[in-house]
């Protein structure tokens, strides 16, 4: 299937807004074997880790890569060209390396592919990609999630199950 891009963080990179990781085993095998390339949009934005958290409010990663909606922090800082140009890093990464598959983030501002948090920041959710993952389904690359799964030889996760 070729090479893919990952979110970092599945990989064990403590990179996440709260400096933790979100290790899924069979994506860090992946990033070991050299099939798979880990990013993160966020910091290739220029954002620090840990930062502050972020929600996309007034639409979805469609929406911010169209000038309709922006993404702003807990704080109430506009960090939305931050997450714009960390999309466009991540696109060039994916398209450098060959990636026509990546698997993100759920939830995620920047990576969610079905589902992002509302712009409440009560945890909410709604239908919906990050700027991440809507910049690359715009240019062609497939977007997979840890809760959606992603064709391939059916590695399992930490909890044995198929991803």
């Amino acid at each position: 299937m070729g090479r893919k891009v990952v979110s970092a963080c599945f990989a064990g990179i403590h990179c996440r807004y709260d400096q933790k990781h979100s290790l899924v085993e069979a994506i860090q095998e992946l990033v070991k074997k050299g099939e798979a390339i880990p990013i993160c949009p966020e910091q290739l934005g220029g954002l620090s880790t840990p930062r502050n958290p972020a929600e996309i409010v007034g639409g979805n990663g469609e929406d911010v890569l169209d000038g309709k909606a922006r993404v702003i922090d807990n704080q109430g800082n506009d960090v939305t060209e931050a997450f714009i140009r960390g999309a466009y890093e991540a696109l060039k990464i994916a398209q450098t390396v060959g990636a026509k598959q990546a698997i993100l983030k759920e939830k995620s501002p920047s990576c969610g592919t079905c589902y992002i948090y509302d712009g409440t920041f009560q945890g909410k959710k709604q239908p919906g990609m990050g700027v991440t993952a809507a910049l690359f389904r715009r240019h062609g690359i497939q977007v997979f999630s840890e809760e959606t799964g992603w064709p391939k030889g059916q590695e399992k996760n930490k909890d044995g199950m198929n991803q």
